[in-house]
């Protein structure tokens, strides 16, 4: 099987919806890096994923913030909230490459439990968390990551697990 040429598809899908420029991938010359202070075993660890997670029967996590006339936002799930009452509600992907059927290959919740479980992790921290997509970089970088960073700081976190859909 061949890799799917993502760079290449989405550049032709932005030229497609009649964007006059290519999509501009972010790009920084110096990037920051924090080498972990403990191991993983005694790590707070969250989630952040940009699959538009939502909870079942849920009109809180159903909101759309599109719905809301927003381009992008942060959110929440509970730690606890049970791995088959989730769902993601994006459109969002390339329904011909992938499918969004098994929510662990895009929110895997239930692998760090498992890992927390088994002790190669420490404390999953209570809350989890979902950024609609914004294709933003500046609102990305303005408002989406402090609020995700103040989140993850007020929960003790020490690694952030980033899946992006």
């Amino acid at each position: 099987m061949a890799h799917v040429r993502y760079i290449e598809k989405t550049r032709d899908y932005y030229i497609s919806q009649g964007y006059e420029k290519p999509y501009q991938w972010a790009h920084f010359d110096d990037v920051p890096f924090t080498p972990l202070k403990k191991p993983l075993s005694e790590s707070c660890v969250t989630l952040i994923s940009t699959s538009e997670i939502g909870i079942r029967n849920d009109p809180e996590t159903g909101k759309n913030s599109a719905d809301e006339g927003q381009i992008g936002s942060v959110y929440s799930i509970p730690r606890d909230t049970p791995s088959d009452q989730l769902y993601a509600r994006t459109h969002s992907y390339d329904k011909f490459a992938t499918h969004l059927d098994d929510v662990n290959t895009y929110f895997p919740v239930t692998r760090l439990l498992e890992a927390s479980n088994a002790g190669r992790l420490g404390a999953i921290a209570p809350r989890l968390h979902g950024v609609f997509n914004a294709y933003s970089q500046r609102k990305t970088r303005e408002t989406d990551a402090p609020e995700l960073l103040k989140r993850c700081l007020e929960d003790g976190v020490d690694v952030a697990v980033l899946v992006p859909v």
